[in-house]
């Protein structure tokens, strides 16, 4: 079994556009958020729904696929790990951030069509 101290897997949507920044060294970073949604019926009989919105990174080659393969809106399969990280806003507050390291991904339900797909 490979190793699974810190890895995180997930399915969902592409809830903004994937951004891209290059840094002064050239090593690039993408950052987007990704929404999993799941259902369940509550002890009265209704349908509730549940959606979970993840930061998700991903550095160098796999920044630039993203940015030019993913958009909002695209279902795909992550698999990274769990890191957190805190930062000083303007005002001098602490703030905590936690984000998932894409390691790999891949696109997940049907291709869109085309006008010079035939079907």
């Amino acid at each position: 079994m490979r190793n699974l101290r810190n890895t995180v897997q997930l399915i969902g949507n592409v809830g903004q556009a994937p951004e891209l920044k290059t840094f002064d060294s050239g090593t690039k970073k993408v950052s987007f958020s990704l929404a999993t949604n799941e259902s369940f019926t509550n002890a009265k009989g209704e349908k509730i729904e549940d959606t979970q919105w993840h930061n998700i990174i991903a550095w160098g080659k796999t920044a630039e696929v993203i940015e030019k393969h993913v958009s909002k809106g695209k279902q795909i399969a992550i698999e990274g790990k769990l890191t957190s990280r805190s930062y000083d806003d303007k005002a001098g507050n602490k703030r905590y951030i936690t984000e998932i390291v894409l390691n790999e991904f891949m696109f997940i339900g049907a291709k869109p069509k085309t006008e010079t797909t035939p079907f």
